[in-house]
């Protein structure tokens, strides 16, 4: 950032140059190197920052940055690492006005940046923690997240908001891969002589389909599927994913049942089920006393913050099962997650980082 961007932003200039460098500095999930260095980054901007330099703790092979109290009362949680590969958005880092663009900017570099900010002047027990492997499922952290949770009174989730709102309510989530197999032959010459895995995984798309529950939000989305080698063969192998959601565990639960009793049409053919539950869902009750107060020090500031209800899971799903008090969405004000049209606002940053630093020092007084 140049002395002419720091005079035009001002107050806001040392945040948006520390959310420039964690920008610039690509963390797709998948590259261990690249979380290190992004966490190692994040380390050194918070002892610049804040004064005492963050751990880097390893969590079954994975970098965790953790700042603060060793036993925390008020967690604050985030993730460092992206969707994005390296070099496939661009240009890297971008602002006009009060826009700026970058991979991972909103989801959710820009949640971190305001977190650590808002910890200035804190003292008490409280702590940030981030973890890399958020954005595959957090499959290496969900249980340290949730015992990490357990001990806490509070743990505020920095993913980012939805049109300004926080997030009381997510959806859990399950994920499968549905694998059939059957018996190749010659597409043209003996097809009877095939079992043919193409038409079976279309039997149970169809069957997926009818798991759907409008009612509780409840949704069974086939994704990705392949099926078959070569354009005059039988296909002998179908392979489909499948993304399930719902508002309601109960029907996560009656879904997954479902999906492991499936039948094939063709006895001829095996069926083979992989995946399950994942996240369960946030409920509004274990969001609804922390929004309250929430909202009650947003309007002590001027400011109104709203709440919704969403169909991604986060982090702050994990933490909800293990019986915490959470509050999701305490991010970046903007949109486009996963999308080359990801942004932020700048003005916001400061302004959510203030409300933070507030809510913070509210929940320490108890």
């Amino acid at each position: 950032m140049t002395s002419h961007d720091q005079d035009k932003y001002g107050r806001i200039a040392p945040m948006l140059a520390a959310l420039e460098a964690l920008v610039k500095c690509e963390s797709p999930t998948e590259d261990l190197k690249a979380c290190n260095d992004v966490v190692k980054l994040a380390s050194d901007i918070a002892t610049r920052i804040l004064g005492i330099p963050a751990q880097i703790r390893d969590v079954n092979g994975r970098p965790v940055f953790w700042w603060g109290a060793e036993q925390p009362e008020i967690v604050l949680l985030a993730h460092l690492d992206t969707v994005w590969p390296h070099g496939s958005f661009t240009p890297i880092w971008s602002v006009e006005g009060d826009v700026a663009r970058g991979p991972g900017i909103f989801d959710m570099k820009a949640g971190f940046i305001q977190a650590l900010f808002a910890l200035k002047g804190i003292t008490g027990s409280v702590a940030l923690v981030a973890t890399t492997d958020e954005e595959t499922g957090s499959d290496t952290s969900k249980e340290f997240i949730k015992d990490l949770s357990r001990k806490a009174k509070a743990v505020l989730v920095f993913e980012a908001a939805v049109d300004g709102k926080v997030k009381t309510g997510r959806k859990g989530t399950s994920n499968y891969k549905i694998n059939v197999h059957g018996r190749a032959a010659h597409a043209g010459l003996e097809p009877e002589k095939g079992v043919n895995t193409t038409v079976e995984i279309a039997h149970v798309i169809l069957k997926l389909a009818a798991l759907e529950n409008t009612e509780h939000g409840t949704t069974v989305v086939p994704t990705l599927l392949h099926s078959g080698n070569t354009a005059n063969t039988v296909p002998d192998h179908a392979v489909l994913d499948v993304d399930a959601r719902s508002f309601l565990q109960a029907d996560l639960v009656r879904v997954d049942k479902a999906i492991r009793e499936l039948q094939n049409e063709n006895p001829e053919a095996r069926i083979e089920i992989q995946g399950g539950l994942n996240r369960p869902p946030l409920e509004l009750k274990s969001t609804e006393e922390l929004y309250k107060r929430a909202e009650k020090v947003a309007q002590s500031l001027g400011m109104v913050l709203g709440h919704a209800a969403v169909g991604g899971a986060s982090d702050g799903n994990f933490a909800a099962e293990a019986g915490a008090k959470v509050l999701d969405g305490l991010g970046a004000v903007g949109s486009g997650a996963h999308a080359l049209t990801e942004w932020i606002s700048v003005k916001a940053l400061q302004e959510r980082s203030d409300f933070t630093h507030a809510f913070i020092k509210e929940l320490l007084n108890d």
